[in-house]
C-alpha cells in the first residue's frame, strides 16, 4: 500500500481469466505459422500462381496486424475510482477545472446541440467558482454567439435546478426528452417552470438559426454584436473573445445566489493567408487564451456534441491525478467515446465495444491508452510540453493564484493577441507545445507525444458513461467519418511519428503494438479485397486455392477461422453485444475495409505525392425524420449516390454470380476440377452472399429513398459481370 496509512484515490485490478486466453491466443498464433507453412510449401507449379501469392500475402498481413491485436489482450486491467476519500482529504483544495468545447459549423453543428453540450458541463458536481468553461467557434459565427449568451441566462435557473434535484444526464435537452413529469408537487412545479424556460431559450435560438441573422434587437441585448461588424466572413475575421460569465465577479450568481462558472466565447483570428490548422489550432488557442482567464491546472477537451451524462466525472479524473502516490505521473485521463442514439442492435457498428471495453483497458495495461480528442482530462503543463520528471510535484493553488488580474474587458483584450494568427509565429505551438499540427489525428499524436515525455496516461469506463454523443445514422455518414479516420491514422503510421518509430525506446513495445492497432486500420483494405474477391473469381473458374477436406491442412484452416471468430462473438456478448449487434459488426467492418479504408489509401499516396492537400471533413449531426424512421427500424441507408456505395454494390454482386455461377456448373456437370478442394471457397463465397444481404435489398428490393440509386445498381451489376465473364488466366 506504500506509505504507511495511505489510502489511494483509485485502485487497479488486472483482468481474471488470462491464462485461458493465453491458451487460446497461442494456439490460434501456432496455426497462423501452420497456415503461413501451407502456403510457402504448397505453391502450384501450375495454374494462377498469383492468385496464391496473393492469398498468401493477405494471409501474413492478417496474421501480422492480429498479433498486434493480441497486445491490447494480453494483460487488461480495469480502473475504479474512490470520490469519497478525494472529497474527505482534498474538498477546500480542489484545483481549477478548464473545460474546452469546440465547434466548427453552425449548420452542421446546430447551436441548440452545441448549448446542450455547455450547460451540461457548466453543472457538473464541482465548486462553481472553479469551473470555467470555453467555446471555441471555429465558424466565428454570431448565431453561436447568440445561442451561447441565451445559454449562459438560462444556466442561473438550470444549475440549481440541477443541484437541487441531482439531475442526470445534465443536458436539458436529452434530460427533458426521457424523464417524465416528477410526481412531487414542489419538484413538479420547478420541473415544468425549467423545462418551460428551456423550450422558451431553444425556440428563440431554433428561430433565430432559421432566420439565418441576428436582429437588430438582439444585437442591442450585448456589447459582443459588435464585434461582427469587422468580420468578413468566417474565414476571415478578427479575434473574438467575449467572457460572458465572469466567475469571479461576485454579481455573477444563479437563480439561488450561489456563484456561477466562467463562461467565454472564443473566434480565433482567421485569416486566407495563415494555415488555421483545423480542431489542433483552435484548442491551442484556448490553451493560451484560458492561462490569462482562468488558467485551470486540469484541462478538458470535449466535442460540441459530447454532453456529459455523469455529473461526477471531474471527481473521478482527479482521484487519478491527486493521488499522493502515483498522481504525479498521470497526464491525462481518457474517458471512453459513446453514443447515446444507438440503434437496437448497433446497424452501423458504432458503439466501438471493442475498442472501449477491451483494447483501450490492454492499452492501459502498458502505459496508458491514446487521446482521441474528446472526453480527456489533461494536466495542463503536461499538454503544454512539460516532461516528465520523478521529482515533479503539482502546486494545484498556483494554476488559480497565477492568472491575469483585471477585469472582463482587460483580460478579453489581452486574450485576443493570444488568439490572433501571428500568435504562434516562431515557437513552438504546435511542435513541443500544445497539440501537434500535421495530421489529420492531432489528437493521437499529441497523446504519443506526451507519452514519449514520460507520462502515463489512465483509462476510465465507468459503468455511467461519463460522456455521449450522437454516432452517424447512415452508412455514408459512418463510411466518411471512417475514411478520416482510416486516412489520418494510416498517415501517421508513415510518417516518423508512428508509434514504432517515436515511442522507440520511450514506451513499451506492447504499446507501441497498442497504437498500430488503430494507426493500420487502412492497411486492411488490400488483404480484405483480395480475400473477398480472389476466391470467389477462383471458386467461379474451378481453381482451388484451399487444401481438401481431407487433408490434415484443412484442419488448420478450419480452426483458426472458428476460433478466432468464436472468440470473437463470446467477446462481444461478454461486452454486453447481442448476436444480431456482433453479426452487424462483422459486416460493417467488411464494408469499412472494402469502401472507406480503400478510398483513405488513395487520399494518402495522393497527399505524400503532393497532388492533394489536408482537409477536414465534419460529420453532420442532424437527421431528416424518414431517414431517423429508418435507423430506428434497422435499415440500412445508402439513398445517395457514392462511390464508395459502388465498390460495395459491384463486390456483393461479383460474389452473388460467383456463388451461383459455381453452384449452376457443378449442377450441370461441367469440370470444376476437385470439388472437395473448393469447399472452403464455398463457404466462403457463401457467408460473403449473407453478409451482403442488406445491399441485395438496397439494389434490387426496397423502394423508399434510402435504397440504392439506379446509376449504383446499373453500374455495379455491370462491372461485376465483366469480371466474371472474363476468365482467370
Amino acid at each position: 500500500m506504500g506509505r504507511e496509512g495511505y489510502a489511494p484515490l483509485f485502485e487497479t485490478k488486472e483482468a481474471k481469466g488470462r491464462i485461458a486466453y493465453k491458451i487460446y491466443a497461442i494456439s490460434v498464433f501456432m496455426g497462423i505459422c501452420m497456415i503461413w507453412m501451407y502456403r510457402a510449401t504448397h505453391v502450384p507449379e501450375k495454374g494462377l500462381r498469383w492468385a496464391w501469392f496473393c492469398m498468401f500475402g493477405a494471409e501474413i498481413w492478417f496474421g501480422i496486424y492480429w498479433i498486434f491485436t493480441q497486445s491490447a489482450r494480453w494483460r487488461p486491467v480495469y480502473r475504479s475510482t474512490f470520490k469519497e476519500r478525494l472529497s474527505h482529504r482534498y474538498e477546500d483544495e480542489l484545483p481549477g477545472v478548464d473545460i474546452f468545447v469546440c465547434t466548427a459549423d453552425p449548420t452542421i453543428e446546430p447551436p441548440t446541440l452545441v448549448i446542450n453540450t455547455v450547460l451540461s458541463v457548466m453543472a457538473y458536481d464541482y465548486p462553481q467558482e472553479k469551473l470555467s468553461i470555453y467555446l471555441s467557434d471555429d465558424g466565428g459565427s454570431d448565431l453561436t454567439f447568440y445561442a451561447l449568451l441565451e445559454a449562459s441566462r438560462f444556466s442561473k435557473h438550470w444549475i440549481p435546478f440541477c443541484k437541487k434535484f441531482k439531475v442526470e444526464p445534465r443536458s436539458p435537452a436529452v434530460y427533458f426528452a426521457t424523464t417524465s413529469e416528477p410526481h412531487d408537487t414542489q419538484h413538479t412545479n420547478e420541473w415544468l417552470s425549467t423545462k418551460k424556460l428551456y423550450e422558451e431559450m431553444a425556440n428563440r435560438i431554433d428561430t433565430t438559426v432559421k432566420l439565418g441573422r441576428i436582429s437588430g434587437e438582439i444585437r442591442a441585448e450585448h456589447k459582443g454584436f459588435t464585434e461582427w461588424q469587422s468580420v468578413v466572413n468566417s474565414r476571415n475575421h478578427q479575434a473574438i473573445i467575449q467572457i460572458l460569465i465572469d466567475g469571479r465577479d461576485p454579481n455573477a450568481v444563479d437563480a439561488e445566489g450561489s456563484a456561477l462558472p466562467t463562461l467565454v466565447y472564443m473566434a480565433r483570428e482567421k485569416r486566407p493567408q495563415h494555415p488555421h490548422n483545423f480542431k489542433a489550432g483552435a484548442l491551442n488557442a484556448l490553451i493560451r487564451v484560458s492561462s490569462v482567464i482562468s488558467n485551470g491546472p486540469i484541462i478538458l477537451t470535449i466535442d460540441c456534441d459530447m454532453y456529459s451524462n455523469n455529473a461526477e466525472s471531474v471527481r473521478d479524473a482527479l482521484c487519478f491525478f491527486m493521488d499522493e502516490e502515483k498522481g504525479r505521473e498521470i497526464a491525462y485521463v481518457q474517458f471512453p467515446q459513446s453514443f447515446h442514439n444507438l440503434s437496437k442492435n448497433d446497424i452501423y457498428g458504432n458503439s466501438y465495444k471493442t475498442i472501449n471495453g477491451m483494447e483501450f483497458h490492454g492499452m492501459d495495461g502498458y502505459g496508458g491508452p491514446m487521446y482521441v480528442g474528446t472526453g480527456c482530462f489533461f494536466r495542463r503543463e503536461s499538454l503544454c510540453g512539460k516532461k516528465y520528471s520523478e521529482e515533479y510535484k503539482e502546486e494545484w493553488k498556483k494554476g488559480m493564484e497565477g492568472r491575469a488580474k483585471g477585469n472582463a474587458m482587460e483580460l478579453e483584450d489581452r486574450a485576443k493577441g493570444l488568439a490572433s494568427c501571428t500568435c504562434e509565429e516562431n515557437t513552438q505551438w504546435g511542435k513541443e507545445m500544445g497539440l501537434k499540427y500535421g495530421t489529420p489525428v492531432e489528437d493521437v499524436t499529441t497523446g504519443l507525444a506526451i507519452q514519449c515525455r514520460g507520462w502515463k496516461s489512465i483509462y476510465l469506463n465507468p459503468t455511467r458513461k461519463a460522456f455521449l454523443g450522437i454516432a452517424p445514422t447512415t452508412l455514408l455518414q459512418s463510411l466518411v467519418q471512417h475514411k478520416r479516420w482510416g486516412e489520418g491514422h494510416l498517415q501517421l503510421f508513415l510518417t516518423k511519428h508512428c508509434s514504432f518509430i517515436q515511442g522507440h525506446g520511450k514506451i513499451k513495445l506492447q504499446l507501441q503494438m497498442g497504437n498500430a492497432i488503430l494507426n493500420a486500420w487502412a492497411v486492411n483494405a488490400f488483404p480484405t479485397l483480395c480475400y473477398v474477391v480472389v476466391p470467389s473469381l477462383s471458386l467461379l473458374n474451378g481453381i482451388s486455392l484451399f487444401p481438401k477436406i481431407s487433408s490434415p491442412w484443412f484442419i488448420t484452416f478450419a480452426y483458426v477461422t472458428v476460433a478466432k471468430h468464436t472468440y470473437s462473438l463470446v467477446e462481444g456478448l461478454w461486452l454486453g453485444d447481442t448476436v444480431q449487434s456482433w453479426w452487424n459488426q462483422q459486416r460493417i467492418w467488411l464494408y469499412r475495409r472494402t469502401s472507406a479504408y480503400f478510398f483513405a489509401n488513395i487520399d494518402v499516396a495522393l497527399k505524400l505525392s503532393g497532388l492533394a492537400k489536408s482537409a477536414f471533413a465534419i460529420t453532420a449531426k442532424e437527421t431528416d425524420d424518414e431517414v431517423a424512421k429508418r435507423y430506428e427500424l434497422e435499415i440500412m441507408e445508402f439513398g445517395s449516390n457514392s462511390p464508395m456505395f459502388t465498390i460495395l454494390a459491384t463486390l456483393a454482386m461479383l460474389n452473388l454470380f460467383c456463388l451461383f455461377g459455381a453452384i449452376k456448373r457443378l449442377a450441370m456437370g461441367d469440370e470444376m476440377g476437385d470439388v472437395e478442394a473448393l469447399v472452403l471457397q464455398f463457404v466462403l463465397c457463401g457467408v460473403l452472399v449473407i453478409i451482403n444481404w442488406p445491399i441485395y435489398q438496397g439494389l434490387l428490393m426496397r423502394k423508399d429513398m434510402g435504397r440504392l440509386p439506379t446509376t449504383v445498381a446499373f453500374t455495379s451489376i455491370g462491372l461485376a459481370v465483366l469480371a466474371c465473364l472474363n476468365p482467370m488466366h
